[in-house]
């Protein structure tokens, strides 16, 4: 290869490395709000509020409810094994956070007749979709409100999907005050912890969770 032709192809391969190096950045800014995904609210069967993101989730359960979008609210049993053992060592009692979550609803008016407690556990989103696709059956008129963190919604619309084939159409919402900067989700750890979870889960979803997912998500 000649001289020129050596320095035309490093210069090439600089252009097309700064392109890629510029769409990737572009891709990992505008990550975190391509995560963020919610539906418009319409009249719903209940209001469902998933594991984690206590209390966060509770407290936007019962703003829908006080709302009038749902006349229930349903709260899932997390499966902790290994807390509740650990605990039980040390002679304590293991809180769940439906308890947790049950306390909040009452708290801010939901009345304790409208609060469900879900029959199963859920170590993670997968079980949880199923228990609440088991409690729904399969003829329902109206759809379900599930309520997540907001980097969880894309990864959450796609999990029921997969797991129940949409015969149930669900409305996916975030809790408003649980925290998230998806501007800048690489400033905190916590927001960076959230967004590289999701980015995995939504590959295994995708894949066809050939990981099986473990503890809670």
């Amino acid at each position: 290869m000649s001289r020129r032709g050596l320095v035309r192809g490093l210069v090439v391969t600089g252009g097309v490395l700064v392109v890629a190096a510029v769409a990737v950045a572009w891709g990992l800014a505008h990550l975190g709000h391509w995560l963020v995904v919610e539906d418009r609210l319409e009249r719903a069967e209940a209001i469902v509020v998933l594991g984690g993101g206590f209390p966060f989730r509770a407290v936007e359960g019962a703003s829908l409810y006080a709302a009038g979008w749902a006349p229930e609210v349903w709260l899932l049993r997390s499966a902790a094994p290994a807390r509740e053992a650990a605990l039980a060592r040390l002679g304590l009692a293991a809180i769940s956070e439906d308890v947790g979550s049950r306390s909040i609803l009452e708290r801010l008016g939901v009345p304790a007749s409208a609060i469900r407690v879900l029959d199963g556990r859920a170590r993670n989103t997968v079980e949880e979709m199923r228990v609440v696709a088991a409690r729904l059956g399969e003829r329902v008129d109206r759809p379900v409100i599930l309520i997540t963190s907001k980097p969880h919604t894309r990864r959450v619309r796609i999990a029921w999907g997969q797991v129940t084939g949409s015969r149930v159409r669900i409305l996916v919402r975030a809790a408003r005050d649980e925290p998230f900067d998806a501007d800048h989700w690489w400033r905190t750890s916590g927001d960076a912890l959230a967004v590289s979870r999701e980015a995995l889960g939504l590959l295994n979803a995708w894949a066809g969770f050939p990981v099986r997912p473990g503890g809670r998500l």
